[in-house]
């Protein structure tokens, strides 16, 4: 899962999404990193590792997280549901 947001407030969207870790838990992340765009510091990459696509896409997709996502100053993001085909370490 990759989700690109355009955010306000790059430090008020971290404390809502730290406090959303036991939500996000709770609906099948197993795991995420967070990355901050270089030449946009108001750009976050979240990148994180589901139970299954359908449960990411219910979570994300839901009223609550869209609700959370307003009260953060989130634009829209941008979701891409990824299959995993590789990983490995250099």
């Amino acid at each position: 899962m990759l989700i690109i947001h355009d955010v306000a407030d790059p430090a008020v969207w971290k404390d809502g999404f730290d406090a959303a870790s036991g939500l996000r838990k709770e609906a099948g992340e197993i795991s995420y990193q967070v990355l901050v765009d270089h030449a946009s510091p108001n750009t976050i990459v979240h990148f994180s590792t589901w139970q299954s696509i359908d449960q990411a896409k219910a979570f994300f997709q839901s009223d609550e997280v869209a609700a959370i996502r307003r009260k953060l100053g989130v634009k829209e993001p941008e979701f891409i549901y990824l299959n995993e085909v590789e990983s490995g370490t250099l």
